[in-house]
C-alpha cells in the first residue's frame, strides 16, 4: 500500500509540474504559453493588456506579480518563471554581477521616470536643513535617485560617481539633508516620516500618486533607465520570445500605455 502510496504522489507531483507554462532547465521556452514575473501596478496592467493582443495569437501569459525587486530575478533564475518585466538595464547589470546569475535583456519595454515626492512640503525650496530625504537602498536606485537629487539642485556628486554613487560620493550638501535609506516599495508608506523621498513610478501610482501631478521633481525623456523584458540566457534566442515582443510592441499596447498612464508611463519603441 505504502508504494502505491508512493507511486501516485510522484505521478500528482509530475502532473502538477506539467502545463506551467514555465521551460525546465535547458529547454526551449513554450511556444504557445509563458509564465511572466511582473511588478504590482502599471508592469501588472501593461501585461493584462499584453497578454489580451497575445492570445490573439495562440499565445498564453499567465502573469506572476511581486511587491518587491529581488524575487522576480530569483524566481526566474530557478525556472519558476519564463521572464520577467519590471527591472532597468543598469538594475539587471547589477543585479547579475552580485547574483552571479545568468540573465538577458530581450527587448525593451517602457521608461518609468523616478521623482522626489512629499506630502509635507509643495516645493524643493521648502527643505530646510537637517531635513531628512529617502531614497531607495539597492545600488542601482540608489545611484539613481542621488543622480536626481543632484539634478534638482540639493547635492552634488564627485564627477566619476556614475551609476556607482553612494553617500560617500556627495562632495556638497549646503542644506545638510540626512538621506535615509529604505526598500524602494517601502518608500510611499513612509513619506509622513521623511520631508521628502525618492519613488519609482510603479511604486508611485501603486499608491494613488501622479507623477506628472505630484511630483516636486521628475526625471525627463531623457532618463537613460527603460524597462527591458529578460530570460534565462540559454532562451534568449527561442523563437516565442518574438511572438512576445509583437504583442507587446503592438498598437493596441501603446495605445493603451499612453491613454492609461497619461506621460506617467512611456512606450520605448
Amino acid at each position: 500500500m505504502k508504494k502505491w502510496g508512493l507511486l501516485l504522489l510522484i505521478l500528482v507531483v509530475a502532473l502538477t509540474g506539467c502545463g506551467s507554462g514555465s521551460a525546465e532547465k535547458g529547454e526551449a521556452l513554450p511556444e504557445d504559453k509563458l509564465t511572466i514575473g511582473v511588478t504590482a501596478g502599471p508592469h501588472e496592467q501593461i501585461f493584462e493588456k499584453v497578454a489580451e493582443v497575445a492570445k490573439k495569437d495562440g499565445l498564453e501569459i499567465d502573469v506572476k506579480v511581486f511587491n518587491e525587486y529581488v524575487m522576480p530575478n530569483v524566481s526566474l533564475s530557478e525556472n519558476e518563471l519564463d521572464a520577467n518585466s519590471f527591472q532597468t538595464q543598469p538594475y539587471l547589470d547589477q543585479f547579475k554581477k552580485d547574483r552571479k546569475l545568468d540573465i538577458v535583456e530581450v527587448f525593451d519595454t517602457v521608461t518609468f521616470p523616478l521623482g522626489i515626492y512629499s506630502n509635507k512640503i509643495k516645493s524643493l525650496d521648502d527643505i530646510k536643513k537637517g531635513d531628512k530625504l529617502g531614497i531607495q537602498n539597492d545600488p542601482i536606485n540608489l545611484a539613481r535617485a542621488l543622480q536626481l537629487y543632484e539634478k534638482a539642485g540639493l547635492i552634488k556628486l564627485k564627477k566619476d560617481a556614475g551609476m556607482d554613487a553612494t553617500q560617500k560620493d556627495i562632495v556638497e550638501n549646503p542644506k545638510n539633508v540626512k538621506f535615509v535609506e529604505l526598500e524602494a516599495s517601502q518608500i510611499p508608506r513612509q513619506l509622513d516620516e521623511l520631508t521628502a523621498a525618492t519613488v519609482n513610478t510603479n511604486f508611485a501610482i501603486e499608491h494613488g500618486l501622479k507623477p506628472k501631478e505630484d511630483s516636486l521633481f521628475i526625471e525627463g525623456d531623457d532618463s537613460p533607465h527603460v524597462n527591458l523584458i529578460a530570460v534565462r540566457g540559454e532562451n534568449k534566442n527561442d523563437k516565442v520570445l518574438k511572438k512576445l515582443e509583437k504583442a507587446y510592441r503592438s498598437k493596441e499596447v501603446k495605445d493603451f500605455i499612453l491613454k492609461e498612464f497619461d506621460g506617467a508611463v512611456l512606450p520605448s519603441w
